[in-house]
Order: structure tokens, then C-alpha cells, then sequence
């Protein structure tokens, strides 16, 4: 069982996350008390499937957004600037 102080949480950082990288369980420990337990998020990431893409290919087209061109897209975002923060913005 790997332990670790809140003193040593200042020290020993790079340790603690070496041991959660390896996917070990770390116990904190506080004025002589176990207070927690630090365990390594599990990174199993879901593929996108063929359904999940062409479900949000077919979202995106229900929304109908228009094409914009560069230039309209700049002159949006100025807009918004000086809405935002006013006419000092250079």
C-alpha cells in the first residue's frame, strides 16, 4: 500500500503521479489519519462509431448554418469586439 503525508504532497508530486501512472492507488494521510485515497482515472475512451458520426452529420445539417465566407467572418468578429469592449480596441 503506497502512503503519502500532506507534508510530502509538496515534495513528493512527481512520485505521486509517477505511482497513479502506473495505476497504483496512493493513501493520504493526515494527523495520523487516512483522510483519502487518490486513484488513477481509468482513460478508456469509447471509439466513434460509423451511427455516432453520421448521427452528428445529420444534427449539423438540421441546424442549417450559413456558409460564411473569411471576410464576413472578420467583420462578425469586429463587430462583436467593439460591442464588447468599445471603441479604445485597436
Amino acid at each position: 500500500m503506497n502512503l503519502i503525508t500532506t507534508t510530502e504532497l509538496r515534495t513528493k508530486t512527481s512520485s505521486l503521479v509517477a505511482s497513479l501512472l502506473r495505476g497504483e492507488e496512493v493513501d493520504l494521510i493526515h494527523r495520523s489519519k487516512i483522510i483519502a485515497t487518490f486513484k488513477p482515472k481509468s482513460s478508456e475512451k469509447k471509439p466513434l462509431t460509423r451511427k455516432d458520426i453520421l448521427g452528428l452529420i445529420k444534427i449539423a445539417k438540421s441546424i442549417n448554418l450559413p456558409k460564411l465566407s473569411d471576410k464576413e467572418i472578420e467583420k462578425r468578429y469586429r463587430a462583436q469586439l467593439l460591442k464588447k469592449y468599445g471603441k479604445g480596441l485597436s
